[in-house]
């Protein structure tokens, strides 16, 4: 006897999830035509769920060639399953090995729009100068954290992200998005990103990337200190460099493989 459709099934979501899951690290550029050959449905019903994702911002639309790839949108997705329980129960001890090693404060964040949404805090003993809490968002083009979330992204996800969002946390006034894309080239040659009062006066601040297995950068953690000529010196020297390695260790207990 055939099946029955489940009648609380949603069609259109079920194909646009299916749509989003075509896109893999072997297969990250598809056309219309694959699309729907690989779904097994018509060329406009393809056309219809790729515009709808296009719109969302979850895949990007390639007029030259028509073809579609995974939008920055797709980071909001993620973040419910991965940012908001694997990745912080993996780092918090290694983020409180920093904080007592350092003495300076620790924090976590994953991407959430143009913003950082910072989800781990390891205030420094004794006292803490952190301006931040756990569930604030600041701009990420403007902070260390965010800037090597930024820095993973391509030029057409960050152009994407950029001009969909009018809020504050978007591009400031005079800034132009050739400025921020040549920041995002020059911050993927760093190992980390220091600010040295440059966000919030007062505070030194050093940030480095945290990858899972596919290499892709899925959160950020960095640490801040007050700003003295004796702590911008270990944030480009010592502290920097504790950081990037617990930075590659909590990297590889997710799985990623440097070599």
């Amino acid at each position: 006897m055939e099946e029955k459709p489940d009648r609380y099934m949603v069609p259109g979501l079920v194909r646009g999830l299916n749509v989003l899951k075509l896109f893999t690290p072997e297969t990250p550029v598809l056309r219309l035509s694959d699309i729907a050959k690989a779904l097994g449905i018509s060329r406009s019903a393809a056309f219809r769920t790729t515009y709808t994702l296009t719109e969302m911002g979850c895949l990007l639309h390639d007029a030259r060639d028509q073809s579609y790839s995974v939008g920055a949108g797709v980071l909001r997705l993620t973040y419910g399953f991965v940012g908001a329980r694997e990745i912080p129960e993996i780092a918090q001890p290694e983020l409180e090995a920093l904080r007592n090693r350092t003495g300076w404060s620790v924090h976590l964040g994953v991407l959430d729009g143009t913003s950082v949404l910072y989800i781990v805090r390891v205030p420094a003993l004794p006292g803490d100068m952190s301006i931040v809490q756990v569930g604030r968002r600041l701009p990420a083009r403007s902070t260390t954290m965010g800037r090597v979330l930024l820095s993973d992204l391509t030029e057409e996800q960050l152009i994407g992200m950029f001009r969909a969002d009018s809020s504050s946390a978007g591009l400031e006034k005079g800034r132009t998005m050739l400025e921020l894309l040549a920041q995002a080239r020059a911050d993927r040659q760093a190992s980390a990103i220091v600010h040295a009062g440059d966000f919030e006066a007062g505070i030194v601040s050093v940030g480095a990337p945290v990858r899972d297995l596919s290499g892709r950068v899925v959160a950020a953690i960095n640490a801040t200190s007050p700003n003295r000529p004796d702590t911008v010196k270990a944030a480009q020297g010592p502290v920097k460099d504790d950081l990037v390695r617990t930075a590659q260790r909590i990297s590889r207990l997710l799985g990623f493989d440097a070599s």
